[in-house]
């Protein structure tokens, strides 16, 4: 049976939590419809157990049935790939990186306590290159059909909009019509709406990060 340890809720470990790492290796799995059993792992109090198999502690990481156990997403995305090529979600190499600067810049400016320090632009230069992309390319980062890009992107634009909206009262700007469009269509997908956390606990997991 295929494993996958993710992180827990903060303060409910009972709870998928709102880690994009692991929620893009759940994604994957869903979108190929492979059965899989999700362990929840409190990051906050690991077991010892799950030392034992991943001394790093990181998640998310997945074992596909054989025993040894993989960390990183980028890797265990491609091995799951490999090991179950259909439905194919290989994204072509020429736009494996659309989108790929999204993240860090929203974390930038999540963090960012001075409105002139460019952080904001910067995110929204990124999203623009998306928006320029999508209009061409869309509707998906691949055309009409999903791909290993967007279930590493889905995650992470699920947080910039949840957690700026809260923390910031910013939104992604309306001009940006196709993001808008590409947004709804993911987070709209089965496998998405199965696979993502509350926005409580990802607001509850970015708030020390935040405000430390």
């Amino acid at each position: 049976m295929t494993e996958v340890c993710v992180k827990a809720a903060v303060g409910h470990p009972d709870t998928l939590g709102d880690c994009p790492f692991s929620q893009r290796v759940l994604l994957t799995l869903e979108e190929k419809k492979v059965p899989y059993q999700m362990k929840l792992i409190d990051v906050s109090n690991k077991p010892d157990w799950f030392l034992k198999i991943n001394p790093e502690g990181k998640v998310p990481v997945y074992n596909g049935g054989d025993g040894k156990w993989i960390a990183d997403s980028d890797v265990i995305t491609q091995v799951i790939e490999e090991k179950y090529p259909t439905p194919s979600l290989v994204t072509p190499a020429e736009y494996a990186s659309v989108g790929s600067k999204i993240f860090s810049t929203f974390v930038t400016f999540l963090k960012s306590k001075d409105a002139s320090d460019g952080s904001e632009k910067a995110l929204v230069d990124e999203l623009q290159a998306l928006e320029e992309h999508l209009k061409a390319h869309g509707p998906y980062i691949n055309g009409a059909n999903i791909s290993a890009v967007d279930l590493s992107l889905a995650p992470k634009l699920y947080h910039l909009q949840v957690a700026l909206e809260h923390f910031k009262g910013w939104k992604v700007p309306e001009t940006l019509t196709s993001v808008h469009a590409y947004t709804e269509a993911l987070f709209s997908r089965e496998s998405f709406v199965k696979t993502k956390a509350t926005k409580e606990n990802l607001i509850a997991g970015w708030a020390p990060k935040v405000n430390p």
